[in-house]
């Protein structure tokens, strides 16, 4: 199973490199009534922002706080400026986008960038600015999906739909942009065969990388409330099961795929289910030795 580390290394030999998250100041279209508002059912942001990755601060604040938290153990480290709170293309005009990036590529040992984004907000215009910064340094689009059901898609109020993931993907990789698909499992009604359906319309897309996790419900969430007054079909996975599953996702996957991770990792505290503390390295090497 090839790791994400030797994906980066095709794009930066020999060179050790970190992802430092960005908060820009985005919204989301199914937040701030663009589409609808309350945002996606499950999703609670600050679940997974950095301490280092303030809305206050300004990007290259923000990048040289990350800088300085990852070089705690490496040094000689380099850095791909990740922009992943909320919708990162959205609600801006392109010269405002523009600035915004290539505050954070003027940062010194920034040698990349990836953009956490939604498959409804990427318009030509947009994928056009994308593709000219790529022309100068790799750009990493990261789309969420999530699933390939439109009536999962509904439920969590995601509003968007498979189609719209599907035009998305196509007219950025023609652009030349190195694309990747975000995929939660066990989202409401999706049992394992579901899930697996959900990997293969991903596989056929011309995607380089794929990020898959477990749901996770959380407190404060739309989606706890539903869980607990029976309104939606949640059953959060035991470990033996999802490793059971994750194992066969990595039999799916073509090898032309790189699996950036099987794991999400939100503070104990916010997880009502499913509780496993472990972190990533440690499911990693679990389901190695699964594999085996």
């Amino acid at each position: 199973m090839k790791s994400y580390s030797d994906y980066l290394d095709k794009f930066f030999p020999g060179v050790k490199v970190q992802k430092i998250s960005v908060n820009a100041g985005f919204s989301c279209p199914n937040r701030d009534g663009t589409i609808s508002s309350g945002g996606c059912s499950y999703c609670r942001n600050d679940s997974f922002s950095p301490s280092y990755c303030m809305q206050a601060a300004s990007v290259s604040d923000q990048i040289e706080e990350g800088k300085n938290f990852f070089r705690r153990k490496y040094s000689d480290m380099k850095f791909i400026a990740y922009f992943q709170s909320y919708t990162n293309t959205h609600g801006r005009q392109i010269d405002a986008l523009r600035k915004i990036y290539m505050e954070a590529l003027d940062c010194e040992d920034v040698v990349g960038m990836a953009i956490g984004t939604r498959p409804d907000t990427l318009p030509d215009s947009v994928i056009a600015l994308l593709a000219e910064i790529n022309s100068l340094t790799p750009v990493f689009l990261e789309i969420g999906a999530e699933t390939a059901h439109d009536t999962t898609l509904e439920a969590i109020n995601r509003g968007h739909t498979w189609a719209d993931v599907e035009s998305a993907v196509g007219r950025a990789h023609s652009a030349g942009l190195h694309c990747g698909l975000h995929l939660i499992a066990g989202l409401p009604g999706e049992n394992r065969e579901r899930i697996i359906e959900n990997v293969k319309a991903a596989c056929r897309l011309p995607i380089e990388t794929l990020k898959i996790h477990q749901l996770q419900i959380l407190r404060q969430t739309p989606l706890l409330k539903d869980w607990q007054d029976g309104r939606l079909d949640v059953r959060p996975f035991s470990l033996e099961d999802y490793l059971d599953l994750c194992v066969e996702i990595c039999k799916t996957v073509p090898d032309h795929i790189v699996i950036e991770r099987f794991l999400s990792q939100s503070p104990p505290d916010m997880v009502v289910a499913p509780k496993w503390g472990l972190k990533n390295y440690q499911f990693r090497n679990l389901l190695e030795q699964r594999l085996k």
